[in-house]
């Protein structure tokens, strides 16, 4: 929006009462950011578990003795095979997800995960018709009911012939057993899993903004493990926009994930280190069905119900119930990563529909862990996920490939076990920072931050919603420049986070088109020259840092501009000497002490910008790097005066320009002021 405006400066008094006047006519710029609502990320997964119907047992490889003394040191061998739908994908897709999303998924789970190695081929067991099966005393092998189906699916892909096991039946009565066709296929060799993949538009493409969803389809006859999967891709819901990659590349990992063992249809076959079941067998060898869940009920040595009392919400106090996995692993890491020894163990999610619920990490628990039920920012593999897997029974786990969870680090048991409402209350009553949740409702002008681990700039995601939430998600007495007796409609726009309003890194749109996004690391996400007011430079070695309170300004001799949006942003930066050193537009200004704001005065594109940005403490920035040399950040000290910081001045025709400048910064500050 452009407004020309007349200024008039004083430049001399002539006599007592005369003063004469010189005027200039500006253009004042106001630029508004094309930020829309909806700018948030979300991407639910909705892993629907198969049902006990719909999965083949007790898969021959090897004989349980041999199988039960092999040492879990075999890197995961994932063998990925292509039902026809995947070729029909349009050139640019397939060459995405053949050549960079399928090779690097599986790539992780074969470096992340180890398992017994399977000495023969895999041959997986044919569907029986009605799921009909018997089992003989001292058989390794299965027999149908009559007849075997005439096909074998896995998901929506034809299992090949190549890959299955002869056809077995006996009578109606269970006698007259044999091989109805001798001849078999080679089986699946040098694999210890095989993921069968398509990429359909089916109807479970439709719902939200679902990408792929997988799940198992055959686990193996001694230890339980899944031998074979499927995952569909769906096509219209396939980014090939880079800045969207880390997200397409996250999701089929986490598809893969529940394939392989993170799904409530396979906690109830988990086992010790000892390959001992965790849960009971009945007498046909599997554990007892729940019927509501359409799963096999798991016993309390996996997951463990827990009631956390005097839960705190608007108004009051509820009683909590949360379901806790407490596998060994999983509780050892819970409990260091939040540095909580009394933690009983790491909470599921309780919200969302079949799919959602049990079958990930609590999001208001575990927000940025690839393995919470929605996606929002930076996802993370982290050890929690890694020790879970490893709490199977069927892998060893590599903590190399861990990726770093900083979401509660160290936070200590009050993070976890109570709400965010009583969280933010407590920190607030002390003065100190409620991070990682936030009470700043989005309006304008539009101030960002930053994430805790400085990888992105961000917004508080507090909004209001249509109706006021459940109570037991009210988490505000009071919320800054909200109407009191309207707190119940403000909450976090992450309802698997309980409704809690967190920091959250966000996607620029135009059109409802994605432009870029606001994570640092991301070259991709550099502004555009003419829109880069503040110089920020996004990239490997770039972290979010804070500006003042107040706005940047671009100035040239005719114009000023400011920007409705400003608080934080990415730049590039160096750890040297014991101090960390800001880099903007090829100028270094070092920091002496945290808090210390640095002014930046830069003519860049023929443009004044004027800003500052607030200098972090060295040791969130520097800390490791310093340590691996042997080196540590220098204490805080004020900046020594005879540092000078690189300054630049704008020159324009008239003496008098300047004043006129700083004029009209000041009309439009007031003008801004009073907009609603």
């Amino acid at each position: 929006v452009q407004f020309t405006v007349v200024v008039c400066v004083r430049v001399g008094v002539v006599m007592a009462v005369k003063v004469k006047w010189k005027c200039h006519c500006v253009l004042l710029v106001m630029l508004f950011s094309n930020i829309v609502s909806g700018m948030f990320t979300r991407r639910h997964c909705s892993h629907h578990h198969p049902k006990p119907h719909e999965v083949v047992h007790g898969v021959h490889i090897e004989p349980a003795h041999v199988m039960k003394k092999r040492s879990v040191d075999q890197p995961l061998r994932i063998l990925l095979y292509y039902d026809e739908s995947v070729y029909r994908l349009d050139e640019e897709k397939f060459q995405l997800i053949n050549n960079t999303v399928l090779p690097e998924a599986v790539h992780f789970w074969e470096q992340a995960l180890m398992v017994r190695k399977t000495g023969n081929a895999i041959r997986l067991n044919r569907k029986c018709e009605n799921n009909q099966v018997f089992y003989r005393k001292g058989d390794p092998y299965s027999y149908c009911k009559n007849a075997c189906e005439e096909k074998t699916m896995c998901g929506e892909v034809q299992v090949p012939e190549e890959h299955l096991e002869v056809c077995r039946t006996c009578n109606a009565t269970g006698m007259d057993c044999g091989v109805q066709d001798p001849s078999v296929g080679p089986g699946i060799e040098d694999a210890d899993f095989v993921f069968y993949v398509s990429a359909m538009e089916t109807e479970r493409c439709h719902k939200g903004l679902t990408v792929a969803y997988a799940a198992h389809c055959q686990q193996e006859a001694v230890l339980d493990r899944p031998i074979a999967g499927h995952a569909n891709l769906c096509p219209d819901s396939i980014s090939t926009k880079p800045q969207e990659l880390e997200i397409l590349l996250s999701t089929v990992k986490h598809e893969i994930l529940h394939a392989l063992g993170f799904s409530v249809s396979l906690f109830a076959f988990y086992r010790d280190a000892d390959g001992n079941p965790l849960t009971p067998r009945e007498d046909n060898g599997k554990p007892l069905l729940n019927e509501r869940l359409q799963a096999r009920q798991w016993s309390e040595k996996v997951i463990k119900t827990v009631v956390r009392p005097k839960w705190r919400v608007h108004g009051g106090v509820v009683d909590r119930e949360v379901q806790l996995m407490v596998t060994p692993r999983v509780v050892q890491e819970v409990r260091n990563h939040f540095n909580c020894s009394t933690l009983e163990g790491a909470e599921l999610e309780d919200q969302g529909e079949e799919g959602t619920a049990l079958t990930h990490w609590e999001k208001r628990v575990f927000e940025n862990e690839a393995m919470t039920g929605t996606h929002t920012q930076n996802p993370v593999y982290s050890r929690l996920t890694l020790a879970l897997m490893e709490d199977t029974g069927w892998y060893r786990a590599n903590y190399s490939m861990a990726q770093p969870l900083t979401w509660g680090r160290n936070l200590g048991c009050d993070f976890v076990t109570t709400s965010c409402k009583e969280w933010m209350d407590s920190k607030r009553n002390i003065g100190k920072s409620i991070h990682p949740f936030c009470d700043k409702v989005k309006r304008d002008p539009l101030e960002t931050e930053c994430t805790d681990d400085r990888s992105s700039v961000a917004l508080c995601n507090l909004v209001e919603h249509l109706s006021p939430l459940p109570s037991h998600y009210q988490n505000f007495d009071s919320i800054p420049h909200v109407k009191a007796g309207q707190e119940g409609y403000y909450g976090g726009s992450v309802s698997l986070a309980d409704y809690c309003p967190y920091i959250q890194e966000f996607t620029w749109r135009s059109k409802n088109v994605v432009v870029r996004g606001s994570h640092c690391q991301y070259v991709e996400n550099n502004p555009h020259k003419d829109k880069n007011f503040a110089l920020e430079s996004y990239g490997e070695s770039s972290r979010c840092i804070d500006h003042t309170e107040q706005m940047w300004e671009e100035r040239s001799c005719s114009q000023v501009r400011q920007w409705q949006h400003w608080g934080s942003g990415c730049y590039q930066y160096i750890c040297k000497s014991g101090r960390l050193h800001l880099q903007v537009a090829n100028y270094t200004y070092t920091c002496y002490k945290a808090g210390q704001q640095i002014n930046i005065r830069i003519i860049a594109n023929d443009w004044l910008h004027k800003g500052a940005l607030v200098c972090p403490p060295c040791h969130e920035l520097c800390q490791e790097q310093f340590a691996a040399v042997g080196d540590r950040c220098k204490p805080d000290v004020t900046p020594p005066p005879t540092v000078l910081y690189h300054s630049d001045r704008l020159v324009c025709g008239s003496a008098h320009q300047p004043s006129v400048s700083i004029a009209v910064a000041t009309l439009l500050l007031v003008f801004l002021s009073g907009v609603t």
